[in-house]
C-alpha cells in the first residue's frame, strides 16, 4: 500500500532532485580546453540553472561552480541552457577564468 502512495506522490512531486556534483546526462560537454557539467537543481516543480566548469592545469583539476536565477520546467531545458551559459562564461572570462590557480570557486 505504501508503494502505491509513494508512486503517486513521486508523479506529482517531479521525482528525485539531481545529485549535487553529478551531471544528469552523465557525460560532460567539452568546450575548448574545458569540461562543462550541467547540474540543474530541482526546486519545487522546476529546475534552477547550475553547473560547473573544469579545466586541468599543470596536472591539477580546477573547478568553477555557477548558479543562476533562471528556472525551467524541464530538466532537459535546464541542461541545454546550463551548457550555453557555461560557454558564455568561458568566452567572457577567457584565460582569466582559471588564472588565479584556486582549486575551486564560484563564478
Amino acid at each position: 500500500m505504501t508503494s502505491i502512495f509513494s508512486s503517486i506522490f513521486s508523479m506529482f512531486s517531479g521525482g528525485k532532485a539531481a545529485e549535487p556534483g553529478a551531471s544528469p546526462k552523465g557525460e560532460p560537454q567539452l568546450y575548448g580546453e574545458c569540461a562543462i557539467y550541467a547540474e540543474p537543481r530541482k526546486e519545487g516543480g522546476q529546475y534552477r540553472l547550475a553547473g560547473r566548469i573544469e579545466k586541468t592545469v599543470g596536472g591539477e583539476v580546477l573547478v568553477r561552480n555557477f548558479i543562476r536565477a533562471d528556472m525551467f520546467s524541464s530538466s532537459d531545458d535546464a541542461i541545454e541552457c546550463t551548457v550555453r551559459k557555461a560557454q558564455q562564461i568561458i568566452d567572457q572570462h577567457g584565460p582569466s577564468l582559471f588564472a588565479d590557480g584556486e582549486k575551486e570557486r564560484q563564478v
